[in-house]
């Protein structure tokens, strides 16, 4: 009992000093975005939102935004689309080498990114498509749908078959039974795959960084101002609002992760958060 409790205690202190590791630095993001100082030092100045108001008048950082935004909405669509078909064949359907075909499809999951990064690019380059928006597009694609596949393959998976069983009895194709019965049950999955992809592309670097050529996405804007102390700040607040922006997008993710699975009858084996 008593080294039940040790291990117990042990495990418990493990957690907080990983948690710590993990989030303090998070947590010193909004600290110094309020801090009336150019320089990022304890002890802080005295409050302030001027870096914020500085920021929104930043006309490079609103050409990145709207670079990233296109980014990650082109992103989020494409690879949800994929994640529908590639979820729906792996979870319904048997065909030859299918372990190996899905196993191909999730690589860049366990793939460093700045290998795949390096590959596409030296691709694009080799068959003469210019590097821009488009490019970010098609590696952010690549990272983002095993994403998309991971979480509607848990949807389709806790499908009750019997309900497609019924609709085809009843007369439905198998097109017009996967519109109105199999999609609207999945769509809290769906949603979610949308929530977590585009969070994921708007938050991505290196594949903007090698693939976008002129083309300044946020996070390689984040990146280059970090070259100018007096900058730092604005960054600060920016990335303050990022990480808002990611948690809240997370969280409603999640909701509907959870939504889905309750919908569909499955059982919750854990989340996102």
């Amino acid at each position: 009992m008593m080294g039940g409790n040790m291990k117990g205690g042990w495990f418990r202190g493990y957690a907080i000093v990983y948690l710590l590791v993990l989030y303090a630095p998070i947590m010193l993001l909004p600290i110094f975005a309020f801090n009336d100082s150019a320089i990022v030092s304890f002890p802080l100045a005295g409050f302030t939102t001027k870096w914020f108001t500085q920021m929104a008048g930043e006309p490079t950082l609103h050409d990145a935004l709207k670079n990233s935004l296109f980014i990650a909405v082109s992103t989020a669509v494409i690879s949800t689309l994929l994640g529908i078909l590639a979820a729906r064949a792996s979870t319904r359907f048997v065909f030859p080498a299918k372990g190996a075909i899905m196993g191909l499809i999730m690589l860049p999951l366990v793939l460093p990114e700045i290998i795949a990064a390096v590959s596409l690019l030296v691709v694009f380059l080799g068959i003469g498509i210019p590097l821009g928006l488009i490019t970010i597009i098609l590696g952010h694609v690549l990272v983002c749908t095993p994403f998309s596949i991971a979480i509607l393959s848990a949807a389709f998976q806790s499908l009750d078959k019997s309900l497609e069983e019924a609709a085809y009895d009843l007369g439905e194709t198998p097109l017009s039974t996967f519109w109105l019965i199999i999609l609207p049950l999945v769509m809290p999955g769906i949603i979610s795959s949308l929530l977590i992809t585009f969070t994921i592309s708007l938050d991505e670097f290196i594949m903007a960084f090698f693939l976008g050529g002129t083309n300044v996405t946020l996070p390689v804007y984040i990146f280059s101002q970090f070259r100018f102390p007096q900058s730092v700040p604005v960054i600060m607040a920016l990335g303050t609002l990022l990480v808002l922006l990611s948690i809240t997008l997370l969280a409603i993710a999640e909701y509907f992760r959870r939504r889905g699975i309750a919908k569909t009858g499955g059982k919750n084996t854990g989340g996102f958060l």
